[in-house]
């Protein structure tokens, strides 16, 4: 069977600025002649998924690859709520100016975005509506964005409850399904330089900084060591999101398995859009290039 006649599943999972190495991904498999004809996305997967099956990768790719450490700052617009920090709101606005409204059940492929209920305690699948919709419940991490109401349910991110999302692939007629981890174990020979968070020193959030320096700077003891408080939150998530991804890739059957290291890059550092984009079009040559 000649690549053009192979139909693909792409499960695509949860991971931050990781994530963007699912574009480069997609380039492989489109550059050698497969045919993605279904997607499954939580989170930043769901993002680049549902981008992809809009038409509008190419665009997105641009936009994201021009960013820079000042420009993710200023897509984080603080939200005057206790459910969350930021709100999203300017981040959706960027990305449906930059793409335009879609729905779903009218993109060209089949897709599914998986976004977490916590007041029903299981997931959510979008597989019809609008698609920004879809994917701003679906990028909604707990704490960070505040999360989404849905028929008086409150949505938050997908990989809360299902960081790889391959159950919405499994009764598809396609060739080969494929999953895409960010949560792959820890690496120390990448290429890829680690970097700190981008430091937020502006507006409002300078403030809130400086008030928790204030109060462990008062309360601290020479036993305590000052951890950051978005350090925590962050680190906590990942190890969260880690430890499902492992338990559902372990109940689950698909054809191969991509892993990006959990540690290629954090969650926010969507700057180094170039460098990940490159990482996921060398990981599919070395993974998959022979195999498929």
């Amino acid at each position: 069977m000649n690549n053009s006649n192979k139909t693909v599943s792409l499960v695509l999972g949860s991971g931050g600025a990781r994530g963007l190495a699912h574009i480069g991904i997609i380039h492989w498999l489109e550059e050698h002649g497969y045919n993605i004809t279904t997607i499954a996305g939580s989170s930043i997967g769901a993002l680049i998924g549902g981008v992809y099956g809009a038409g509008k990768l190419d665009d997105y790719e641009k936009w994201v690859r021009a960013l820079q450490k000042k420009d993710v700052i200023k897509l984080l617009d603080f939200a005057f709520s206790r459910s969350g920090l930021f709100s999203g709101d300017k981040i959706m606005q960027t990305l449906k100016e930059l793409l335009g409204d879609i729905n779903i059940e009218d993109l060209p492929i089949k897709f599914t975005a998986v976004a977490s209920d916590v007041d029903a305690e299981k997931e959510v699948w979008f597989d019809d509506g609008p698609l920004f919709d879809a994917i701003r419940a679906s990028i909604s991490i707990p704490t960070i964005f505040t999360p989404v109401n849905y028929n008086g349910h409150m949505l938050v991110d997908g990989a809360m409850l299902n960081p790889i999302p391959v159950a919405p692939t499994l009764t598809n007629m396609t060739d080969i399904t494929i999953a895409v981890s960010l949560s792959g174990k820890r690496v120390y020979d990448t290429d890829l330089k680690i970097t700190e968070e981008p430091k937020i020193e502006n507006g409002y959030l300078s403030a809130i900084s400086n008030y928790i320096d204030k109060l462990q700077q008062k309360y601290k003891t020479q036993e305590v060591e000052q951890t950051d408080v978005f350090d925590v939150i962050m680190k906590t998530y990942e190890s969260m999101q880690n430890t499902i991804t492992r338990f559902k890739l372990a109940g689950y059957n698909f054809d191969h398995l991509l892993e990006v290291p959990s540690n290629t890059c954090k969650i926010l550092e969507f700057h180094r859009a170039n460098e990940m984009i490159d990482f996921g079009y060398e990981l599919a040559e070395k993974q998959l290039s022979g195999h498929l």
